[in-house]
C-alpha cells in the first residue's frame, strides 16, 4: 500500500489541503489502518520535488492546497496497471483497485484481467509444487501450498464477480 498513490487519487479529483487528503488516504485504505498526518506531509513534499504535484494557493482558512500535475496522472495510471503480486496480499490489490474506481479509471478491466492472469499463473506453479510435495510426502509443505492455492481460488472469484458488476 502506497501514501503516494492514495495522494495523486485524491487529488485526481480536484485540489485538496492536507487534512483532506489524510481523511481521503485513509478512507481508501479501510480497515486496513490509518495514515499518520506527518506520512502525509513528507510524501506531499516529495511528489511536489518531484513534479508529480504543485501547490494551488490556500483555501479560506489559509491552509496550503495541493493539485496533482500531468506527471502524477501519469504516475498513478502506470501503477494502477502493475499487477499486485499474491504475496503481498490481496488488501494491496484491494487498495489499488480501490484507487482505480475512485478516479473512475479507464483501464479498470485490464487491471482486473491482468490481477487475474497473475493469480492463474501463480496457481499453476504452486500446482505443480503441489504434486511434487505429495509424490515426495512432504505432506506439511503439500498442505501449506493446498491452503494458498484455496486463497488465491478465493481471489479470483472475487474479481469474477466484480467484472460481473461491471458488465
Amino acid at each position: 500500500m502506497s501514501v503516494k498513490y492514495g495522494i495523486l487519487t485524491i487529488l485526481w479529483n480536484g485540489k485538496h489541503h492536507g487534512y483532506d487528503l489524510k481523511v481521503g488516504v485513509d478512507s481508501l485504505i479501510g480497515m486496513k489502518g490509518k495514515i499518520n498526518p506527518g506520512q502525509i506531509y513528507t510524501t506531499l513534499d516529495r511528489l511536489s520535488r518531484d513534479g508529480m504535484v504543485s501547490s494551488a494557493g490556500t483555501d479560506n482558512q489559509e491552509r496550503k492546497r495541493y493539485a496533482i500535475e500531468e506527471k502524477g496522472k501519469e504516475a498513478l495510471e502506470k501503477w494502477l496497471l502493475d499487477p499486485v503480486p499474491y504475496h503481498s496480499t490481496k488488501e494491496d490489490f484491494f487498495y489499488k483497485w480501490n484507487c482505480a474506481r475512485n478516479i473512475q479509471f479507464d483501464e479498470e478491466k485490464q487491471m482486473l484481467d491482468q490481477q487475474k492472469t497473475l493469480i492463474i499463473k501463480e496457481t499453476l506453479e504452486l500446482s505443480k509444487l503441489k504434486t511434487e510435495f505429495l509424490i515426495k510426502g512432504e505432506e506439511d509443505k503439500y498442505l501449506l501450498v493446498t491452503g494458498t492455492l484455496l486463497h488465491l481460488e478465493a481471489d479470483l472469484n472475487w474479481i469474477t464477480r466484480v467484472e460481473n458488476r461491471l458488465q
